[in-house]
């Protein structure tokens, strides 16, 4: 029988209010409890015990520091290679933007164990190569300045991405016009390019910032062993240490990361705001260079970064698994597969942690997946200010720290469940439901982007026709989605799989996820185990990588963020 019709469009009445209530259930309600309880703690007296302690104004510096520094070195790296990639002439621009997109899709605690392992005295790689520093040196990743270089590598794809999508809208014309007027090419970057691509890097700068100050993985590697502690780690170190006022501690803290992160936000479009960067000439191409007998150069020097940001710390993480202990010199006889073999035969919180994050992701992927086609499709065919408004909502989760995300479940899950009185907290079901609040936004994008290109006359001949809506969907829609829909499932699946911040908080015995794994068997001292399982990890995020570039033809344009 045919779905009942909301009247002036073809969707059926049940299908805005199932939107409206899952949307309400997973992405407002938890934002709204952590408030709550902030807000209620704060009136209490818990702002003035919190702030009076010189570790909470030491954990927002240095998270106000580390989010600096590492945004304008994230500028500099992400600036430099989006201008190469989108306006020159060089060869080899998707090979290098898919290298230089390894870094995000990467966990950020195995960049840090990446380059633990090929700094300070006890690299396995340097000693092999006989450059490793005097037994006794520190390390010098541990430090404010350590966080900070990590953060910049970490994100520099971020600025990278959200620049290039500005440069690939400059006006080929203009620029030729300028150069037909005599204009050399650092006259025309300075006095064209660069000013009509504020609008990218202004927004690449805060993307940045806002992912720096509520980065856990690298924070937590690099600054609990020197006991510098960040907004988030200070977080983590509260909940580890449960007491009295612990709730509304992490509640306020959490809600100091989101208003610092809106607050970036916020200074971007202010940033922006009274300025027109509107483009007035058409072009079918984009603006380029001829770097002439600099191509060579420039291309080396690129490729060079990239072995240093990327190729060479993940060389020195492969050199540190196949070692019997961290700080052994790597040698035809000190060689050894046993730290794989304990991870993937003998250790069962390993095995464990591989069992959750598959099931983890696989569950969230396809979860998500059916609400995300579902809210898609009603998202198409809102207007006006709702359709806004719920964007906004889906988009919320996403933005904030995942830190913030994980405490809101927390305040919001810790009681057992009205009227059924099912208690989720302490299960791997608490872990689902967070996850489909922060990859909401990941998994809808591609199928949004589909569904826009969808033609309305297709499935509007069909309603005509009689179909319901769940004809319409499976012998119309569906098929027409399936790529995107497979993209959506591979991002989200990569992105699961790999997830800490979230899951450091929401875990306990027998839900440990592999980021937690990671992190877990690092701070016991197994670092061999650890890099071991790191480079397990990092093989399957190229593994699913390459599956998404051989689904690229079908996909609509923009979903792969490493393709131009």
């Amino acid at each position: 029988m045919a779905s009942r019709q909301t009247s002036g469009n073809s969707q059926p009445a049940w299908l805005l209010p199932f939107v409206l209530t899952v949307v309400g259930v997973i992405c407002v309600l938890p934002l709204l409890r952590l408030a709550t309880v902030g807000a209620v703690s704060a009136v209490r007296g818990g702002a003035w015990a919190l702030f009076a302690e010189p570790g909470t104004w030491h954990a927002l510096i240095n998270s106000l520091s580390t989010a600096t520094i590492g945004m304008m070195l994230s500028v500099a790296i992400g600036g430099i290679y989006a201008l190469a990639l989108t306006l020159t002439d060089m060869r080899g621009k998707g090979l290098i933007s898919f290298c230089l997109m390894l870094p995000t899709m990467i966990p950020p605690q195995v960049t840090a164990l990446s380059w633990v392992s090929m700094s300070g005295p006890s690299s396995p790689l340097l000693k092999a190569l006989g450059l490793a520093p005097p037994l006794g040196s520190p390390q010098p990743l541990y430090s404010i300045g350590g966080i900070a270089l990590l953060l910049g590598m970490q994100h520099a794809p971020l600025v990278f991405l959200t620049l290039r999508a500005g440069l690939m809208a400059l006006p080929r014309d203009a620029v030729d016009a300028a150069r037909m007027s005599g204009a050399s090419p650092g006259q025309v970057l300075r006095d064209i390019v660069l000013p009509l691509s504020t609008p990218g890097l202004i927004a690449g700068a805060a993307i940045a910032f806002v992912s720096g100050i509520g980065n856990f993985g690298i924070a937590a590697i690099l600054g609990l062993p020197a006991s510098i502690l960040t907004l988030p780690t200070l977080i983590y170190s509260r909940f580890a240490s449960f007491g009295t006022g612990t709730f509304g501690d992490i509640a306020m803290l959490s809600g100091l990361i989101a208003v610092i992160a809106m607050a970036g936000l916020v200074v971007q479009e202010r940033a922006l705001k009274g300025r027109d960067y509107r483009i007035i000439a058409l072009s079918g191409q984009v603006a380029a260079f001829p770097l002439g007998r600099l191509r060579r150069p420039i291309e080396a020097a690129l490729w060079f970064g990239l072995i240093g940001m990327l190729f060479a710390p993940l060389l020195a993480l492969v050199a540190a698994s196949l070692v019997p202990a961290y700080g052994v010199v790597l040698s035809l006889k000190t060689v050894t597969f046993a730290a794989y073999g304990e991870i993937l035969l003998r250790q069962a919180v390993t095995r464990t942690a591989f069992a959750n994050s598959l099931f983890l992701a696989t569950v969230s992927a396809l979860g998500l997946l059916v609400v995300t086609v579902l809210a898609a499709y009603t998202l198409e065919r809102m207007g006006g200010r709702w359709r806004t408004l719920l964007a906004a909502a889906i988009e919320i989760p996403y933005a904030l720290p995942g830190i913030v995300v994980a405490v809101a479940y927390i305040l919001l899950l810790a009681a057992p469940l009205p009227v059924v009185g099912i208690r989720l907290y302490g299960t791997i079901w608490i872990i689902v439901i967070a996850y489909f609040s922060s990859f909401f936004a990941v998994s809808l994008k591609p199928v949004a982007s589909a569904l826009r290109q969808l033609d309305p006359s297709l499935e509007e001949a069909a309603r005509l026709s009689g179909a319901g809506f769940a004809r319409r969907m499976r012998d119309i829609v569906l098929p027409l989605l399936a790529p995107a829909a497979g993209a959506s499932v591979i991002l989200v699946f990569l992105i699961a799989c790999n997830e800490l911040t979230v899951s450091a908080l929401l875990w306990s015995a027998g839900t440990q996820t592999l980021g937690v794994a990671i992190f877990n068997l690092d701070d016991s001292g197994s670092y061999n185990l650890a890099s071991a399982l790191s480079v397990l990890v990092v093989g399957m995020v190229v593994v699913l990588m390459l599956l998404l570039e051989c689904l690229a033809a079908r996909l609509p344009r923009g979903v792969l963020p490493w393709r131009n």
